[in-house]
């Protein structure tokens, strides 16, 4: 699920027989450099300069999220003077969400809030002159995403929020000017709900009991009939992209009857479909449009991102930018005429730059960069490798090797595994690879199988394997990385948040012969509770999660779930732990981490417990980030021996608390 509310049309982000997809000889025994200076933390995990660089849609301005007085606010430059930029919000106590879109007015700017992790995201509108703002869905308890914008209604969205039913989104027509707000469509049955460029409501979604999603079309006297179905083995991959302007033509990403998921569109008339894009090693995973709704380019990314154009002049725009300097491109985007465009480079050892297209001139102009304080810190390449399972699964994954060899060649390791899990790791830049890095560690990321965009017989293959397979996968990633002379096997550490966070601790009871060390960031102990307490907004999927996790509401369900929950595997749990969790999250709630933390000390295993009472499922305010990193460095610095730069003041401004087991981390109190 989605940390911030996110528009449909903005998919942004986002060796010989083992397989290693690196030259052997360049991988650990090539030359070595000094060490490297110590970078401070702020370095990596503050707030970037600025993110989500977008044009207004009179191509007069440009927006961006970048932090005021160390809260993430709101700016607007003029297009030809990004310097003389200008904060239009000036919220203190917590960072505007990094998704937020330009009103067809060119002068007024829709981003969203939450409290505390909460995840209930309202919606506000500030006028870009006045700085005025007008609050736009409830204020309290509620969750709102933005469903819909088109510039026929410059001074009107779409919204859809939870304020009747909270496990249903109401849709709802809103001035963003006014804030004066009319219920279009009273929701009591479908998980989503998809408009066209007229605000019209025209196709939505059902899950079945079996997981299938049962898209529906709705007919102009407001009643539904059945349009398609999606097997629950393609569901990841399916995405309605949009509906053309001529109201007829729909727009699609879909894997049935293929593994990797392709573009197509629809003749909604004729039902006739058409091949647009595809890749043969990846799913189509985003789109970008033009002015009619029409798709001119398509992304698919196995190791790298490769676009592919559609439309004639997205193949201009492709070299265009390839011209302009390396790195995995991210469209952000376009003026309402499509002269000027917005764009991401992504790199991984410098700070990603945003920079403008310019289609009537052909050039490419550097905008700003992300985060400036790079400039100076020798950051580490971000290399792909491929990792072969134990059952012949191709294993796509990054590593990211520091300056210095540590022990003769070998070197500490940390297995940084990603949540979801249905999600995956991507190349570029990456804070905590680089900070490991810097610190003397090699870092392995790897996109376990369930992880997206590699097909669908590659999620599948994690039906029922959550702590079975999917933790093999694991293992087998630190094998290969042992076998390849880069790790040393008796300093693996283990580095998770979510999915990632249950995966450290079946790493803890499961396979704590392979690791010195665990780090747990708001992990599942008991795969049983977790269910009981999943947020009501998504209980539309929760027959997915039935399918492929386990049914709790069977006996043989529950037994399986049992089973693979680490909280019943404790007698195997001898390293030392450090969990860490948010008070208010509310996908992996408190009493996940506590009744972990409650049985691991009564068993007498080294458990340190640490908690951000404002903070959700992700530590979102630099100051607790700064203290998590602190309290995690000199965790994995007394376990695996790399370097360690003192806490100093990286606690000021933090809620952190220490639960329990500060003495056995250097540097905090207990």
């Amino acid at each position: 699920m989605p940390t911030a509310p996110i528009d449909r049309r903005d998919f942004l982000r986002h060796a010989a027989m083992l397989g290693t997809a690196l030259p052997m000889a360049g991988l650990v025994l090539q030359a070595r450099a000094e060490p490297a200076a110590v970078v401070a933390r702020r370095v990596f995990f503050d707030n970037p300069d600025c993110a989500n660089v977008r044009v207004s849609p009179d191509g007069q301005n440009v927006a961006y999220i970048a932090p005021l007085n160390g809260v993430n606010n709101l700016w607007v430059a003029p297009l030809n003077d990004p310097a003389a930029a200008r904060a239009v919000t000036h919220v203190t106590d917590r960072n505007i969400g990094g998704y937020y879109r330009w009103a067809y007015t060119s002068h007024h700017l829709v981003f969203f809030r939450e409290r505390d992790g909460d995840e209930n995201w309202r919606a506000a509108c500030v006028d870009i002159t006045s700085g005025a703002i007008v609050p736009l869905t409830p204020e309290q308890g509620v969750k709102s995403s933005l469903q819909e914008v088109d510039r026929k209604f410059p001074e009107e969205m779409l919204f859809r929020h939870n304020a009747r039913d909270k496990s249903r989104f109401d849709l709802f027509r809103i001035n963003i000017l006014t804030g004066a707000s009319e219920l279009k469509f009273v929701n009591t049955e479908y998980a989503d709900l998809f408009t066209d460029s007229d605000f019209q409501l025209r196709l939505a979604t059902r899950l079945a009991a079996d997981g299938t999603t049962e898209v529906f079309e709705r007919k102009a006297d407001g009643t539904w009939t059945p349009f398609i179905q999606v097997p629950i083995g393609d569901i990841d991959a399916f995405r309605l992209i949009d509906m053309g302007a001529d109201g007829n033509t729909l727009y699609f990403i879909d894997s049935r009857e293929r593994d990797k998921a392709a573009l197509f569109s629809m003749d909604m008339t004729t039902r006739e479909t058409r091949l647009l894009a595809a890749d043969d090693e990846a799913d189509i995973v985003e789109v970008t449009l033009d002015e009619q709704r029409r798709p001119v380019a398509a992304r698919a990314n196995r190791d790298r991102s490769r676009w592919y154009a559609i439309d004639p002049g997205a193949k201009q725009d492709i070299a265009d930018l390839a011209r302009h300097g390396p790195g995995d491109v991210y469209f952000l985007s376009d003026s309402a005429d499509r002269r000027k465009a917005s764009v991401f480079f992504e790199r991984d050892s410098e700070s990603g730059e945003f920079a403008l297209l310019d289609r009537e001139s052909r050039e490419v102009s550097k905008l700003l960069v992300q985060r400036k304080a790079l400039a100076d810190v020798p950051l580490r390449k971000m290399q792909p490798v491929i990792i072969p399972s134990r059952d012949g699964l191709r294993l796509n994954g990054y590593l990211t090797l520091p300056a210095t060899e540590v022990g003769g060649g070998r070197m500490p390791l940390v297995l940084l595994i990603h949540g979801g899990p249905y999600w995956r790791d991507v190349w570029g830049f990456n804070s905590t690879h680089q900070w490991l890095a810097n610190r003397g560690y090699a870092v392995l990321s790897v996109n376990y199988r369930g992880s997206t965009g590699f097909g669908k017989a590659f999620v599948k293959a994690a039906d029922r394997e959550w702590g079975g397979r999917m933790h093999d996968d694991l293992i087998d990633a630190v094998d290969w990385a042992v076998a390849q002379g880069i790790a040393d096997p008796k300093r693996v550490g283990f580095f998770g948040g979510s999915y990632g966070g249950y995966s450290a601790l079946m790493a803890a009871t499961k396979t704590p012969e392979v690791f010195a060390c665990i780090v747990d960031l708001f992990g599942i102990s008991n795969l049983i509770t977790f269910m009981a307490t999943i947020p009501p907004y998504w209980g539309p999927w929760f027959s997915v999660w039935k399918n492929r996790l386990g049914d709790p509401a069977t006996e043989a369900g529950r037994a399986f779930l049992a089973e693979r929950s680490p909280i019943n595997h404790l007698d195997r749990a001898t390293k030392p732990i450090l969990i860490a969790q948010g008070m208010r999250d509310v996908r992996v709630v408190a009493a996940e981490s506590e009744q972990m933390v409650a049985a691991l000390k009564q068993r007498g295993v080294p458990v340190t417990y640490i908690t951000f009472p404002d903070e959700g499922h992700g530590f979102v305010r630099p100051e607790n980030r700064l203290a998590f990193f602190g309290v995690a460095e000199a965790f994995l610095a007394k376990h695996l021996g790399g370097r360690y730069q003192p806490i100093g003041s990286d606690f000021a401004g933090s809620s952190l608390k220490v639960e329990t087991g500060g003495e056995l981390v250097p540097g905090i109190s207990g």
